[in-house]
């Protein structure tokens, strides 16, 4: 193969837990890593994006101004799932093939998203902390076993989490834009309206992509909707839900809580939110674990290389015709 350049921005995971590297090098590809910790700001991405024909990308935005520079860019492969950090109509202007992983971290989204329902109903994050402060507070709690499970989004991440409640004999109510009948009969659960759901649910899980259609998704009249007893949990994408409206309904008690592991913004600096003793908050890690970490590697590295040998990737985001 040519000797082609890579630049990889997901540094602090990409190849630690597999043999990415020697792949990528067996392949007669040469690596560029980020010299930064942190996802590259569109200023940052400039000072490589000229020089390298293909990028494994974490959350860094790839911008149509970015692009603009990307004269020898031949593929963008997302290490991860969603793409709504990269401008995929450029790139498919540009010829540019856009790839993706998908069902590497579907496991650990929904293991996250479970653990969020935990969390919040038995108010771990609290009693924890009060415990170092050396105190020893009671905090009283629900049961989930019986309660509703609102599973807003019914794709792989989605199933997985219904799959994880069964043990837990909770009744779960489903939303999604494609209802799949025969899953809902075979599983034992019920498709609805978003409003029936918002109504009826005790724990409210989002898993959807962020679109045009899904910004702002949540907003303050869904969470007027809401019990206020209810939980809402985010570990899909931060601009699905409105943080301002969110906030309000948190402080105001019209919703009990809420879990996110995703912001509007990341990271969410000053955000409002991180004052409130009724909000679970993490940094984006519903992927983060070991095994698939490794998962994306395998497949994020195995695009680049077919792309650039000129064969199709694993799993094209878009279709970009070949001159």
């Amino acid at each position: 193969m040519e000797r082609y350049k890579i630049l990889v921005t997901p540094t602090a995971s990409f190849g630690k837990y597999s043999d990415a590297f020697s792949r990528l090098k067996s392949a007669g590809l040469e690596v560029i890593l980020s010299p930064y910790s942190h996802p590259l700001k569109e200023e940052e991405l400039k000072e490589f994006i000229s020089q390298v024909d293909g990028i494994i990308v974490g959350l860094d935005p790839i911008t149509p101004s970015l692009l603009e520079e990307a004269k020898r860019l031949r593929v963008i492969s997302k290490h991860g799932v969603g793409v709504d950090n990269i401008a995929v109509e450029e790139a498919t202007r540009r010829r540019i093939v856009v790839a993706n992983a998908p069902g590497t971290n579907d496991d650990s989204v929904a293991d996250l998203a479970f653990a969020f329902v935990l969390s919040l109903a038995r108010h771990i994050p609290r009693a924890c902390w009060s415990m170092r402060e050396e105190k020893w507070e009671k905090f009283v709690g629900v049961e989930i076993n019986g309660k509703t499970l609102g599973v807003v989004g019914v794709g792989r991440i989605g199933k997985k989490v219904i799959r994880r409640s069964w043990g837990f004999d909770m009744e779960i109510l489903a939303h999604d834009v494609f209802p799949d009948q025969n899953l809902a009969q075979k599983w034992q659960f019920s498709y609805v309206s978003l409003e029936k759901l918002l109504r009826e649910s005790d724990f409210i899980t989002l898993h959807i992509p962020l679109t045009q259609e899904t910004r702002g998704f949540i907003g303050g009249k869904e969470l007027s909707l809401m019990k206020r007893s209810a939980y809402l949990i985010n570990t899909a994408r931060g601009g699905i839900v409105d943080e301002e409206a969110l906030y309000r309904a948190l402080k105001e008690g019209i919703i009990a809580g809420a879990a996110l592991d995703v912001f509007s913004q990341e990271p969410p600096g000053s955000s409002p939110l991180m004052d409130l003793e009724n909000v679970i908050a993490t940094p984006h890690m519903a992927s983060d674990t070991k095994e698939a970490i490794r998962r994306m590697d395998v497949v994020s590295v195995e695009n680049v290389i077919r792309v650039l040998r000129g064969d199709p990737p694993l799993s094209a985001v878009n279709v970009v015709e070949k001159i």
